[in-house]
């Protein structure tokens, strides 16, 4: 139980590191990294952006490793709860907001819905000055309304 606490408790905080990296550095010392993704079309079909995944990665793949050495411990769970946010977060935003994978192309679902216009808000802004909505899985009730 305390396994699954720890993962759990990983991935809610996930979301926190994630908008506080989006905000302040993807949107701040890094930006040359983001920039191409709030342009219109991508020249490629990776981006510079997607430095972040390995960066995101690495501390996943570390913490996994001294996780199992001698026996599962709860570093494997901390590096599983990273893995499944960035999992999600590969899912809700490179395949299914920008299409960058053609594997979910319709939904009704009114949560789905919701983190599509929040993100669509965050892309109107091409600079990285006057962004809002950093997070991603979770975003303001108003975006939920239809």
């Amino acid at each position: 139980m305390i396994s699954f606490l720890i993962f759990l408790g990983v991935f809610l905080f996930m979301e926190c590191v994630t908008w506080l990296t989006h905000k302040y550095i993807m949107h701040g010392l890094m930006w040359y990294f983001h920039a191409d993704h709030h342009q219109p079309k991508y020249a490629n079909v990776f981006e510079r952006n997607d430095i972040f995944f390995v960066i995101f990665a690495i501390p996943s793949i570390v913490l996994f490793y001294f996780g199992v050495e001698g026996g599962v411990n709860y570093l494997f769970f901390i590096g599983l709860g990273i893995t499944f946010y960035g999992f999600c977060y590969f899912m809700i935003h490179d395949v299914l907001i920008h299409q960058r994978f053609k594997w979910f192309k319709n939904t009704n679902n009114k949560y789905l819905i919701g983190l599509r216009k929040a993100h669509k808000v965050h892309h109107k802004h091409l600079g990285k000055e006057h962004g809002e909505c950093f997070g991603m899985l979770f975003v303001p009730f108003k975006y939920y309304k239809i």
